[in-house]
């Protein structure tokens, strides 16, 4: 059998673990990334990067928001009760104040190359097996077998030893399953679907959100009896995100807090929405480039520990993704930049004081993102009751100046330093005080 060693081992090359290979690489770690498929490769996601991933972009030197392929915008487009608002994004100290973007196909495998010239060693169609230990425990390698483009075992297995691991192997969390750390139940979940049109509006400024995304009402029910024919509204979002390349990602989101959750057929939802309102992208089902796609959303840590026994849950595998508003992107980039961070910092200390100290990344990242998950996971609850859905919908939509509040807590883009907040960051910052940062332990 053949043995590959290095000083870290990435599993996923995807945001998170690309994200990470590439500030460790360039750090001076010798960085193996296994990537069980090859790019270019798809993923299902809405593809919009907010300033904050944006932001992290620029940390890795890799700002193309100038460059073809790449689609700028310059906010936030709002619709609901009737109610149409186009907010800017906020002005940030540290942050752009623009969004982009870009196909996930094109964005992945772009983050990857980075990580390669920045000197990590990429292995694709490359799956990783399960974890290796060493007497004490600790891990000290992932197993791997090379696959043909089918996902299928083609050749002699590969032992790639290193004493740390990031797992980056998204919602599946292969990792993490076999090290026996399941999802919690505690925490929500929520379902993605999503396809193209093209549209001639792929150029718009805005990114688009449809707050009341409605199923058709059941023929002799409550809801059907109302004149409009829709059901309540569900705790989710429909977009329409142009990617300035002549066509749009459309799709919605759904979290698991509704009674609805897994009772609808989501594709259906979208079909009957794009018929509701397509008319004002100028789409319909003659105009889609492809199917309709669904992935799960593991949201606000929704397993854990983030770390154990040398092994670092990154991104999508650490249930990373926004209760408030889906995005998984920009947490898997700051996660990989995290990890990094601590791996580096400490990669030449004696084994145990280094082992110690990467303790401190699951530290790192519940300082960053735990007391605003719970506040996400609060928003979940409250929009999975549909009476407060329609009274959120119908009075709020109609204050531009709570909208724009709603922006930045929803968007996570307020200020954490006392000089630079407005009024707006001064409350987020006092209620991300108030409640208890969720565990991730």
């Amino acid at each position: 059998m053949q043995t590959v060693s290095a000083d870290v081992i990435v599993v996923g090359a995807g945001p998170a673990g690309a994200s990470a290979a590439a500030h460790l690489a360039r750090a001076g770690l010798d960085v193996v990334v296994l990537e069980k498929a090859r790019f270019p490769r798809d993923k299902i996601c809405g593809d919009a990067l907010t300033p904050r991933a944006v932001h992290e972009l620029g940390l890795l030197g890799l700002d193309k928001s100038d460059e073809p392929g790449w689609h700028r915008n310059r906010g936030l487009r709002l619709i609901g009760g009737g109610h149409r608002l186009e907010i800017d994004w906020p002005s940030v100290a540290g942050l752009p104040d623009y969004g982009l973007t870009r196909p996930r196909m094109k964005l992945d495998e772009d983050l990857a190359r980075h990580a390669q010239a920045s000197g990590a060693t990429l292995y694709e169609n490359t799956m990783a097996l399960h974890p290796t230990f060493g007497a004490d425990g600790w891990v000290d390698g992932i197993q791997a077998t090379a696959t043909n483009d089918k996902g299928r075992k083609i050749g002699p297995e590969t032992h790639f030893r290193a004493p740390v691991v990031l797992a980056a192997d998204g919602v599946s969390a292969r990792t993490a399953v076999q090290m026996g750390n399941e999802k919690r139940e505690d925490r929500p979940m929520g379902v993605a679907v999503r396809t193209y049109y093209r549209t001639p509006r792929s150029q718009d400024e805005f990114i688009e959100s449809w707050l009341e995304l409605r199923p058709k009402a059941e023929p002799g029910t409550a809801q059907a009896g109302r004149g409009d024919g829709l059901g309540d509204p569900m705790p989710g979002y429909g977009w329409l995100f142009p990617m300035g390349d002549g066509t749009a990602n459309v799709g919605l989101g759904i979290l698991d807090t509704s009674p609805m959750f897994g009772k609808v057929d989501y594709r259906k939802v979208l079909r009957d929405w794009i018929e509701a309102m397509g008319a004002e992208w100028q789409i319909d089902e003659t105009c889609t480039t492809g199917p309709v796609k669904s992935a799960a959303l593991p949201m606000a840590f929704n397993r854990t520990p983030h770390f154990d026994r040398g092994v670092l849950l990154l991104g999508d595998a650490a249930g990373m993704v926004n209760p408030f508003n889906g995005e998984g992107i920009d947490y898997a980039m700051e996660s990989g930049r995290l990890a990094a961070e601590v791996v580096a910092t400490y990669q030449h200390y004696p084994t145990p004081a280094r082992r110690r100290a990467l303790h401190g990344y699951a530290e790192s990242v519940r300082g960053e993102l735990g007391s605003y998950f719970t506040l996400g996971r609060i928003f979940a609850e409250i929009i999975g009751k549909p009476e407060l859905m329609n009274v959120g919908i119908k009075y709020g939509m109609g204050s531009r100046v709570l909208m724009r509040f709603v922006v930045k807590l929803l968007a996570n883009l307020y200020s954490s330093r006392a000089s630079e907040r407005d009024l707006y960051d001064h409350v987020i910052y006092a209620l991300n005080q108030l409640v208890p940062a969720t565990t991730n332990d």
